[in-house]
């Protein structure tokens, strides 16, 4: 907690209605992760608090309660956040002063209603508080309106206290992240696995993510900034690992040894394979997919059974009923479906005749044809990410550049065009920087671009532009320096001073 000389405002935290329905014992260890919750949450945004209060209810002191409101409304666990706008004594002409100071102006002219409940024992009913402060409140509204208010003044006495408010914030709800043990969810970067990651949170279940990566680092990139949406925003409480893994040599066996009718549900397979690997590691005990029945042909239910009938883990679905309307909206809300509506598809395994009612006897069959030794090997090199601990450079500046041409990359040179005329790389096509970045989305999606200029700064931030924008854009690092001992270590591809493309191997 910093310290400040600034006044501390007061929020009340009430747990989720859930936490009633649970045995004392249960209840305690639900509170005590949802103190430590919402505290990492109040932390990581630098906000000054003092936290008081047990059992049904949770105070916080916070010099910044509109802020501190907005975060908490995001930890799981919580049913409500109340910014209290007086604290009196419990005694009913105090309660009736503090009112009328604190809602004369927020009822003048309009319908309102009082609300009170008592905790304790005190000389008078929760009634003669209604009674009392309705009548102070009336000379400056237009009438007491108690059945569709337009205010409603809401006094909450608990002992020698009394807590006066007249707005209630919604909380997350369900239970405190952690509470019900891990799981880890495969995330492409779509909207889908997003918003199951954040469903499966909202009940108590702390997250990693595997990542099977089917289209280079710029891919790997985009997933990355989800998934740390995720977690800086609504993962308080815990540290989610990301753990990257290069499919490249999955997909290549995958394709010469099984039928295509076949990919997409053997993909699904080899993706569950790679998760429970990597579970093991983690520690988590279940895996959560963003599948959605019917939603696309790996997904009708015979194939989600036959996929499933491989795991040795649970498969957790939170989406599995929902429609896809309603998970963009969803999306919306938790703050990734910007980052999700620029992630790249990734369709080439797609063929012409999915299988849409695979058996899991027929799908076995077609995974025995896989060396799964190439599915080890791909998970022992896996990469892995601390996402609450990585910073905006780690996550940008590490996939603007590449030092290799990828097969089959359109080259464009950004250089002045006199430096042009005198040496380009074989086939670069010339385009001024900014011309570029008013263009770029003319530009084939599907294709890959590496870019380079002089000293490889203007180019990174073109290709930083694209890259939000869903290409898989590079910048050639060290810019055309570079770019040309490149071309010297293959002097197949070089190019003279006249700028005329020499013969390629």
């Amino acid at each position: 907690m910093k310290v400040t000389d600034a006044p501390f405002a007061l929020l009340m935290v009430r747990p989720s209605a859930e936490f009633t329905l649970k045995s004392n014992r249960t209840r305690r260890r639900l509170q005590q992760a949802l103190i430590h919750n919402l505290t990492d949450a109040l932390e990581s945004h630098g906000l000054t608090y003092r936290i008081s209060g047990a059992w049904n209810t949770y105070f916080v002191e916070t010099t910044a309660p509109g802020e501190a409101a907005e975060v908490l409304c995001r930890v799981a666990g919580i049913g409500s956040i109340v910014p209290i706008a007086r604290v009196s004594r419990a005694e009913v002409d105090e309660i009736v002063r503090a009112g009328v100071e604190a809602f004369a102006e927020v009822v003048q002219g309009k319908r309102f209603a009082v609300r009170a409940r008592r905790t304790g024992t005190h000389p008078f009913r929760s009634r003669d508080v209604e009674v009392a402060l309705g009548a102070g409140l009336r000379p400056f509204a237009q009438k007491v309106d108690l059945t569709q208010p337009e205010v409603t003044v809401h006094v909450d006495i608990q002992d020698s206290r009394a807590f006066l408010y007249a707005e209630t914030l919604r909380g997350l709800g369900g239970l405190p992240i952690g509470s019900q043990g891990k799981a880890l969810v495969l995330i492409s970067g779509g909207f889908d696995s997003a918003v199951a990651a954040w469903l499966i949170m909202r009940r108590g279940v702390a997250v990693d993510y595997v990542f099977c990566n089917l289209g280079g680092k710029a891919y790997e990139r985009a997933v990355i900034q989800v998934a740390k949406v995720l977690a800086d925003n609504w993962s308080y409480g815990t540290h989610p690992r990301f753990y990257s893994i290069d499919f490249t040599d999955v997909i290549i066996e995958m394709r010469q040894k099984t039928r295509s009718s076949y990919w997409q549900i053997v993909l699904k397979r080899l993706m569950y394979g790679a998760g429970s690997l990597v579970a093991r590691r983690s520690g988590a005990v279940a895996l959560v997919t963003g599948e959605s029945i019917g939603q696309v042909s790996s997904q009708t239910l015979k194939n989600l059974a036959a996929i499933e009938a491989g795991s040795d883990l649970p498969i957790l679905r939170p989406l599995l009923t929902y429609d896809k309307e309603d998970i963009i909206h969803l999306a919306r809300r938790i703050g990734t479906a910007t980052l999700s509506e620029r992630v790249r598809e990734y369709c080439a395994l797609t063929p012409d005749h999915p299988v849409t009612g695979a058996s899991p006897e027929t799908l076995d069959r077609e995974m025995a044809k896989i060396d799964l030794g190439v599915l080890h090997r791909a998970v022992e090199r896996v990469e892995e990410y601390d996402l609450r601990s990585l910073s905006t450079s780690a996550v940008v500046l590490p996939y603007l550049f590449t030092e290799t041409i990828p097969s089959g990359a359109e080259i464009i040179d950004c250089q002045p065009e006199s430096a042009y005329r005198q040496w380009h790389y074989p086939g670069a096509r010339h385009m001024d920087p900014w011309d570029l970045l008013k263009q770029f989305n003319q530009l084939d999606r599907n294709r890959v671009y590496v870019l380079y200029c002089p000293q490889g700064l203007q180019t990174a931030y073109v290709a930083e532009v694209m890259q939000r924008a869903g290409y898989e854009a590079y910048s050639f690092k060290g810019g055309t320096p570079a770019l040309r001992t490149y071309c010297e270590n293959k002097p197949a591809a070089a190019v003279g001073a006249s700028g005329q493309p020499g013969e390629e191997a």
